[in-house]
């Protein structure tokens, strides 16, 4: 039985993998945010006409550790009242279901080929 060598890969193709993979990483974590889909809230559902830390739900720990970090009741309050937005569109859902099932049968088809590739390179044709 032949020894299995697998093929090599050339350095420029290596160097296009990672530039490719890279930008992959960058767009999956910072295109959600720069689109405004991820990320913490923008608004406040009911703002606080004179915020007091009382006013804003906070007892006397809670607002002696936000003035160690040095905020107001004025500057704490966008932060202490903002929440998350849970709500998703039908299509939204919709494409996200079609995209991973989409890249599901993407990996079955190259893993099938590269499987058959190595056990074609290992033992032979039949």
């Amino acid at each position: 039985m032949a020894h299995y060598k697998p093929p090599v890969q050339g350095k420029l193709s290596q160097l296009v993998d990672v530039i490719v993979l890279v930008a992959l990483t960058v767009g999956a974590l910072f295109v959600p945010l720069w689109l405004h889909m991820a990320g913490s809230s923008k608004t406040v559902p009911a703002p606080v006409a004179s915020p007091t830390w009382e006013a804003l739900g906070q007892n006397a720990a809670q607002a002696k550790q936000y003035e160690a970090l040095g905020y107001t009741p004025e500057s704490a309050h966008d932060l202490i009242l903002s929440r998350f937005d849970y709500s998703f569109t039908f299509g939204a859902l919709v494409t996200m279901i079609v995209v991973i099932i989409a890249y599901y049968v993407l990996m079955l088809k190259f893993s099938e080929a590269e499987y058959r590739d190595v056990i074609a390179e290992k033992f032979g044709e039949k």
